[in-house]
């Protein structure tokens, strides 16, 4: 992993950003408000990451947001893909290796709630792993036994609300619930996870942030919304849907993103 710091703090050319985004579906207009772009592809990064899935481009963007330096993955790896949790670990290494202190997750999800309808943003106050899986399994640390209570930082929630506030948009907040994919979830288990508390559904995010507890990172995180979950509108779920509902949201959680980044220390 040495190397790939390395190679990834010459490239930066004395840039060094404490606050880095992973960026789902549909927040590449984000990445085009970045000033003074160093662009990094993936494949140019020593044991980074490899990310198959359309919508997501693969690319590292590191400059100044609102001000302030930092850096943007733009696509990640997924647990569906190869069936490793910890696929994202690398790249979170390699930004902690280079000074990052705070992560930011977002995504595309589905929602549970017909008061957050398809172009909503939801700001994660919690998880439910329903995956089955950790990223964290076969760390032989004891550091694998990694708190969650605290899982998305508080004093991060109240900026992301600040910011929503400041940019005139609202921010819903609720907990999402990590399905594995790469399938949607049936109706039946949209039942099962309303009754579980959850209130949006989705295929990343958790792993990305148990593994930046485990780095000592405060996460943050945000989903779009992109459709109603399996059984609340008599349609079927794709991917194409995910894809076209995605830069809706996405613009207005860029609005706040743009916000939150400029008021961080």
């Amino acid at each position: 992993m040495r190397k790939t710091v390395d190679v990834l703090v010459e490239r930066l050319g004395g840039l060094a950003p404490q606050v880095a985004m992973v960026l789902g579906s549909g927040l590449g207009t984000l990445v085009d408000q970045v000033e003074d772009p160093i662009r990094v592809a993936y494949a140019d990064l020593p044991e980074f990451i490899e990310s198959g899935v359309t919508g997501h481009a693969g690319e590292l963007v590191a400059g100044q947001l609102a001000g302030k330096p930092v850096i943007m993955l733009s696509g990640r790896a997924h647990y569906y893909e190869k069936g490793n949790a910890a696929a994202m670990r690398p790249a979170l290494e390699t930004l902690a290796g280079i000074g990052v202190t705070t992560l930011i997750l977002t995504n595309s999800a589905g929602s549970l709630r017909e008061d957050m309808p398809p172009g909503s943003v939801m700001l994660i106050e919690d998880h439910i792993n329903f995956s089955g899986s950790n990223p964290l399994i076969g760390e032989p640390s004891d550091k694998r036994f990694v708190g969650l209570t605290e899982a998305y930082d508080g004093d991060l929630r109240a900026q992301f609300l600040k910011a929503a506030e400041a940019a005139d948009i609202e921010l819903h907040s609720g907990v999402y619930m990590w399905f594995s994919g790469p399938t949607f979830e049936t109706p039946a288990e949209i039942r099962m996870a309303r009754t579980f508390g959850a209130d949006a559904v989705g295929m990343s995010t958790v792993p990305e942030a148990i593994l930046g507890r485990f780095l000592g990172l405060r996460v943050g995180a945000c989903s779009v919304i992109t459709n109603l979950a399996a059984g609340m509108t008599g349609g079927e779920l794709s991917h194409d849907e995910t894809k076209d509902m995605a830069p809706i949201g996405g613009a207005r959680l860029a609005k706040i993103l743009r916000g939150l980044a400029g008021a961080l220390e």
